[in-house]
């Protein structure tokens, strides 16, 4: 459906709420100013609904957690189903039945999946905590500190994640405190390319570029130089860098590191807390370049709507951990909480129908086509795969236009559009909205962009 808009935006009851939450909320967390934010109400499929009556288009499918669509009915069963029997369990102590479903299908759905033998699970409560998993995890099987990552890097912002993402605004506060065990070198970006080669392109369909081989030449110099330099345990990445700008790196990007894993024999680790689950029309985005990590990270949509993650290995790098004698090294009284297991069961279940990659290859397809239309000089790059798809706002002169971006979010919200901005300088216009999004849902958003 498309947006009906009721009163202003935002309506009498959101600003309301804002001036209530103003007053008990730390400052830093919620933007509250004079249009913005709308306080959500209810919400289903790529619709929302604010505490005003107003229907809005959702192209942030909640951070990317609601790709099956806000209230999906099998999730939303589930939840009822065992909300009736069990609110808790103690995880690591006495758990619920359904912690041990989730595990299996988990391992079953990786490495069971890619032929890689029995894989493992950390069970967390954000994508924070299964970075942090896996680090540890890292430390324990090769006794190596040191950590690779790349430049634009979001991993989470607890301490351990935080010194491995490499975005400036989170770190740069609270420098003094992190660790120094992470080293970043440029992550593949083909509308600025940092060695030189750059083409500023992009891809009908959705589909991961063909670089030439000087930047991955380049790149594969780097990181050994870094390895041997230091001890590095292993290399940290997300297939496709969300945050960051929603960058889709050459397809050869990923085979390179695990080439580069193999050789030097440290542990691949895939970050797919945002591009899991179909985001980019395969059930991970690793599989776009048929590689295996040795570890994945998991999030957002894995339980389409309740705090809970997971960190997935091979199960002969997970037992580097010690068997537990009664007291786990990594554990949280909330771990394997029974209501968010019994969700991401159902959610996996529609996960793993081809239908479901199907139809987000589909609806990609068309919303990365109509947004490569736009004749806009604002619009300097469209770029995207599956329904993860990014705007780069660019000033005349091509740099970084993070003003007109921040004023489309803004605009696009009166208009009924969520929509959210990001990319290490602000500019990126990034839209991962459910994946039933209609064509003429998509349509609306090209008309409204056409305007800027």
């Amino acid at each position: 459906m498309l947006p009906e808009l009721r009163t202003e935006i935002p309506g009498p009851r959101s600003r309301e709420l804002a001036a209530r939450l103003r007053r008990v909320e730390s400052r830093n967390v919620t933007m509250l100013t004079a249009g913005w934010p709308v306080f959500w109400e209810r919400a289903e499929g790529v619709n929302v609904w604010d505490a005003d009556g107003n229907r809005f288009l959702d192209f942030t499918a909640g951070f990317g957690v609601a790709g099956l669509g806000h209230s999906a009915t099998p999730v939303r069963d589930a939840l009822t189903t065992q909300a009736g029997r069990l609110l808790h369990a103690m995880g690591d102590v006495h758990p619920a039945e359904s912690k041990v479903e989730l595990c299996e299908m988990l391992g079953e759905l990786t490495f069971g999946r890619w032929g890689a033998g029995r894989g493992k699970t950390i069970l967390g409560n954000s994508g924070s905590d299964a970075i942090e998993a896996a680090l540890k995890t890292a430390l324990l099987h090769s006794g190596k500190p040191g950590v690779l990552v790349f430049e634009g890097a979001y991993h989470g912002l607890g301490y351990g994640a935080l010194e491995a993402s490499a975005l400036e605004f989170f770190r740069e506060p609270f420098a003094a405190q992190l660790g120094r065990f992470a080293v970043s070198v440029p992550y593949p970006y083909c509308y600025r390319c940092p060695f030189g080669h750059g083409g500023g392109f992009a891809l009908e369909g959705g589909e991961f570029p063909n670089c030439s081989s000087g930047c991955l030449e380049e790149l594969q110099k780097r990181i050994r130089a870094e390895i041997t330099r230091r001890e590095i345990g292993a290399i940290l990445v997300e297939p496709v860098q969300g945050r960051g700008g929603d960058i889709v790196p050459p397809r050869d990007f990923l085979r390179l590191l695990r080439q580069i894993c193999d050789e030097e024999k440290i542990l691949l680790i895939a970050d797919e807390i945002y591009t899991g689950f179909n985001r980019t029309g395969r059930l991970f985005a690793c599989e776009h370049s048929e590689v295996a990590p040795d570890i994945i990270c998991l999030g957002k949509a894995l339980t389409s709507g309740f705090p809970l993650s997971a960190c997935v290995g091979r199960a002969d790098v997970m037992d580097a951990w010690p068997e537990s004698t009664g007291e786990a090294l990594h554990t949280s009284t909330f771990l394997g909480n029974p209501l968010g297991c019994a969700m991401a069961v159902a959610s996996l279940r529609e996960h793993a129908k081809p239908e479901t990659a199907a139809k987000v290859r589909a609806a990609g397809r068309h919303l990365l086509g109509v947004l490569q239309k736009i004749s806009s000089p604002r619009i300097g790059h469209v770029r995207g795969v599956g329904l993860l798809v990014g705007l780069e706002m660019v000033r005349e002169d091509g740099s970084p236009d993070p003003e007109t971006a921040g004023r489309c979010v803004t605009s696009a919200l009166r208009e009924g559009i969520l929509l959210l901005s990001g990319g290490r300088h602000g500019n990126v216009i990034s839209l991962s909205p459910p994946f039933a999004l209609a064509p003429e849902e998509a349509d609306f958003l090209a008309g409204f962009l056409q305007k800027l």
